[in-house]
């Protein structure tokens, strides 16, 4: 299950299909950049496939909720742990000479710069890498180069993808993170994401903002206020399943409520003066492999959703 080789098997695909999927591909420093921002769904389905390391699956399907119809995405993954965090989260501070993105992707397994890797136990041994960035600009050949040093790869054999927040593609690879951030909250809570066998996920389409600014707000509220997501468990325990429910959803933070562009203003535009707990889906269902039980808390808020969508 080597996350980066499976990466590259997609970006491959993408790349060979570059015309009909929007994207441009290119070379710098000897590595290849994929560009998905005119990317539409096509790209949007394979950044967030390829992000995941392809342990997951993404799928469009429409959305009903509280009689609202939204375009919307399912994710399944039977890797959760693996495939949500050590793939696709973003958790590498990318920041060289003036350029600045989050990096996301199986790469940051081989860079291994956050202690994450270490309570997942996850060590990677890859031929390539892939490093996905949540940007607008072009990263220069020089960081290309870095990111390879640090991968520890040849620029050849190193992949990055790159999307915009305020696009197709974007809004696409943002949703498909919503199971991604339940089993970070777990994993924010102590709970050893390890036992999570398997996982689903569904969450709205936002509407592309006009910048990446009021993408940021859109892309966290259609997660926040309307992801869903079940969780199978590896447990014996429903007392403490029950509990644990209770503190997953976005509602248990002190900064919900709002929509984030919001929450965001009041916090000076510094995502540390935001709780952290609030970055997690609007209802969770975990089911005990043990007793067969279900648990759930939270709900879908459509009134911050549509105030944050079309207000």
């Amino acid at each position: 299950m080597n996350l980066n080789d499976r990466a590259r098997e997609l970006a491959d695909r993408l790349a060979a299909d570059a015309e009909a999927a929007r994207v441009e591909v290119s070379t710098l420093a000897g590595a290849r950049l994929i560009d998905c921002r005119d990317g539409g769904f096509a790209a949007g389905r394979a950044f967030a496939e390829i992000c995941m390391g392809g342990l997951g699956e993404v799928a469009y399907a429409p959305l009903v909720l509280d009689g609202r119809w939204f375009p919307g995405l399912s994710v399944t993954t039977d890797h959760p742990a693996v495939a949500c965090l050590a793939a696709q989260y973003a958790g590498w501070k990318l920041d060289r000479d003036g350029y600045f993105a989050m990096g996301s992707g199986p790469g940051r397994a081989l860079i291994r710069a956050e202690e994450l890797y270490d309570d997942l136990d996850w060590d990677e041994q890859a031929s390539a890498a892939v490093l996905c960035l949540e940007t607008r600009d072009q990263p220069p050949p020089e960081v290309a180069a870095f990111v390879a040093e640090r991968a520890g790869v040849q620029p050849s054999d190193l992949t990055l993808l790159m999307a915009p927040t305020a696009s197709v593609t974007g809004s696409v690879q943002i949703a498909a993170r919503v199971v991604e951030t339940a089993l970070h909250k777990l994993h924010e809570l102590d709970f050893d994401v390890r036992r999570v066998v398997s996982g689903f996920g569904s969450c709205p389409l936002p509407p592309v903002a006009d910048d990446d600014m009021a993408a940021l707000g859109r892309t966290n509220d259609a997660v926040l206020y309307s992801g869903q997501v079940h969780l199978t468990v590896e447990s014996d325990d429903d007392d403490a399943l029950r509990e644990l429910v209770e503190r997953l959803p976005a509602s248990a933070s002190k900064d919900y409520g709002e929509p984030f562009g919001k929450v965001f203003k009041d916090a000076e535009y510094d995502f540390y003066k935001i709780d952290p707990l609030l970055f997690s889906p609007a209802q969770i269902r975990l089911t005990s492999l043990g007793s067969g039980r279900s648990f759930e808390a939270g709900e879908v808020n459509l009134e911050v959703l549509e105030r944050s969508f079309w207000g």
